[in-house]
């Protein structure tokens, strides 16, 4: 079966990663949210995301930084 690109223009994601990362890295993040679940030690970034490209940008930049990512989500409300 064929892969589909399901991913719309400007489409909302939420990833969560395993650690933390601060406010301070938002800016190479593509201006994500992020936020610190500390009891869990996970962070979350969530917000819009262009298209397949930046997406795999920012989930390199992660795997650069040895972050353990534990989901991607496609989140439903689109711009």
């Amino acid at each position: 079966m064929p892969c589909t690109d399901k991913h719309q223009p400007n489409t909302k994601y939420q990833i969560e990663i395993f650690g933390n990362l601060d406010d301070g890295w938002s800016g190479c993040f593509n201006k994500l949210e992020l936020s610190y679940k500390e009891q869990e030690h996970r962070t979350i970034l969530i917000g819009l995301i262009a298209d397949q490209a930046e997406l795999r940008g920012i989930l390199n930049k992660l795997w650069d930084l040895n972050k353990c990512i534990i989901s991607v989500l496609q989140l439903q409300d689109r711009i």
